[in-house]
């Protein structure tokens, strides 16, 4: 296991309660999506990449949020993206207390991050 992954599992634990279980589902959801990902450890918060950044997860007192760092060029059918909707290049998604992970959702917008860090066309 990686040094990032261990600090990732260290930030899991110590959060606990609802901010714990979202980061760890979250987490689940990302490197479920493609083999490619792999967990970094930048800024204090677990990082997941593949060919470049694909999203930062940092965790508040009110929310877990998962900053996609290209998320404004990101087809989002389902309408993840509840937060940064003013920036021209980030987004992110804002897990409150009670909120649950669209597991399938995620993935597909973590798919699209690859394929754009890649240089890929996204419908």
């Amino acid at each position: 296991m990686s040094e990032a992954s261990n600090n990732i599992d260290q930030r899991i634990e110590e959060l606990g309660g609802w901010r714990g279980e979202t980061l760890a589902k979250a987490r689940a959801a990302i490197l479920g999506a493609d083999p490619s990902v792999i967990e970094t450890w930048k800024w204090n918060n677990p990082v997941f990449e593949s060919s470049g950044i694909i999203c930062t997860g940092e965790a508040y007192k009110k929310a877990v949020k998962l900053t996609f760092a290209h998320g404004a060029s990101l087809p989002d059918p389902t309408g993840l993206f509840n937060a940064s909707l003013e920036g021209k290049v980030r987004r992110a998604i804002d897990f409150a207390e009670g909120a649950t992970v669209d597991v399938e959702a995620l993935q597909a917008l973590v798919r699209s991050a690859i394929a754009r860090n890649l240089g890929e066309t996204l419908q």
